[in-house]
């Protein structure tokens, strides 16, 4: 059975982007959200295994959400990803619970099967 995913990011164009890439990688792309209000009710209703957060909201922080979704009671996975290479700190990364974090560019390459496997 695929993991499902929630992906939360504010550019349409990299939701799409996200989207093909996790599909290929045989992931279930349960839903997407664009802020943080929307993720957080998008990720209660789906409950989905694994996370991809962008940093950067228009509402409010990954970091500060990851922390968020690290509590909820079924403990997704989550990885952030922003821009810019230089978004997250290794103790913000720490803190927020996150499994990583990796810069946009790097979407096709990186380890999500990996990062997104259950524990």
């Amino acid at each position: 059975m695929p993991v499902s995913v929630l992906l939360v990011d504010d550019d349409p164009l990299f939701r799409m982007l996200a989207r093909r890439v996790l599909s290929a990688m045989l992931f279930d792309v349960v839903g997407e959200a664009e802020d943080v209000a929307t993720a957080t009710v998008a990720a209660e209703e789906l409950r989905p295994q694994a996370i991809l957060l962008d940093v950067w909201l228009p509402d409010g922080h990954g970091v500060e959400l990851a922390h968020e979704f690290a509590g909820l009671s079924w403990r997704p996975r989550v990885v952030l990803t922003s821009t810019d290479p230089d978004a997250v700190s290794s103790d913000a990364l720490r803190w927020s619970g996150a499994e990583s974090f990796f810069p946009k560019d790097d979407l096709p390459s990186a380890p999500l099967q990996e990062l997104f496997a259950p524990a």
